[in-house]
């Protein structure tokens, strides 16, 4: 895939940085099958160009970050909408944030929320602007990420947390998200991208194969969460298609509170 190509996500190298950004402002950066594959190949790029010493990942504009799965795509279309290989990749998305030989640093700008939450919290680092704010919605809308976005989140956090998070959907400001070790630092929303790169240009005075190496042995005690993350990927995509897994995408497109009683039917 080209660069030229992408619709959905913009590309660029400054310094030893990569900076990906999901371009989706009017859907608040959320992500839809063609954003995963732009993703994905931008990740890529970054990897094979030797040059590129860190990969900073943010979204379009002030207000978001990456609010997660497109739910008005899936409202349409009981999906993501098509993909270049006919295949929804998030979950190998999520593989290729972590196995990337080069830190990967979250630029948060707005909302993170849903599997935009879990993108930032795959990032070796996190710096928020002091606007942005945190938060899982899968349970308001009937879907959930039970891999990384769970075991990994509860790592960062604590248990206790996470299941807060995820149990009651609230929403965290950046200075709460700091305080509980979900961000590395907040700074003012006109200074996030400067910081993300003045940390890129610390890593790249780093050797790059001892960051490799550091990265790899970080990943290895939660590296089992793949495996639950792609049986949960697939339970999802079979729920998806019940009566009780399109409730909430309708219910969030159409702007009412979801009836969720049918899955007890």
């Amino acid at each position: 895939m080209n660069v030229a190509d992408y619709t959905d996500v913009t590309y660029a190298v400054e310094g030893p940085a990569a900076i990906v950004t999901i371009n989706r402002p009017d859907r608040y950066n959320a992500f839809r099958g063609r954003t995963i594959d732009e993703l994905v190949d931008a990740f890529l790029k970054a990897w094979a160009n030797k040059h590129v010493r860190a990969v900073i990942l943010t979204g379009a504009g002030e207000k978001a970050f990456c609010a997660g799965g497109d739910q008005k795509q899936r409202a349409e279309t009981g999906d993501y909408g098509p993909t270049e290989h006919g295949i929804f990749r998030v979950e190998y998305l999520h593989r290729l944030i972590r196995e990337i030989p080069k830190p990967v640093i979250a630029a948060v700008n707005g909302v993170a929320i849903g599997g935009g939450h879990v993108l930032h919290v795959l990032c070796d680092v996190s710096i928020a602007s002091s606007s942005a704010r945190f938060g899982q919605a899968g349970p308001r809308v009937g879907s959930w990420d039970a891999g990384f976005g769970t075991a990994y989140l509860a790592r960062v956090v604590g248990e206790k947390r996470a299941r807060e998070i995820w149990y009651f959907c609230r929403q965290y400001d950046a200075e709460t998200a700091e305080r509980w070790g979900l961000v590395n630092r907040v700074v003012e929303p006109g200074q996030l991208l400067a910081e993300a790169k003045a940390w890129a240009e610390e890593i790249a005075e780093k050797s790059p194969t001892a960051i490799r190496f550091l990265k790899y042995s970080f990943n290895v005690d939660s590296e089992h969460q793949a495996a639950v993350g792609a049986m949960a990927m697939s339970a999802l995509e079979i729920f998806n298609k019940t009566p009780g897994g399109l409730e909430g995408a309708s219910a969030f497109s159409q702007k009412r509170k979801p009836d969720f009683s049918k899955e007890l039917e």
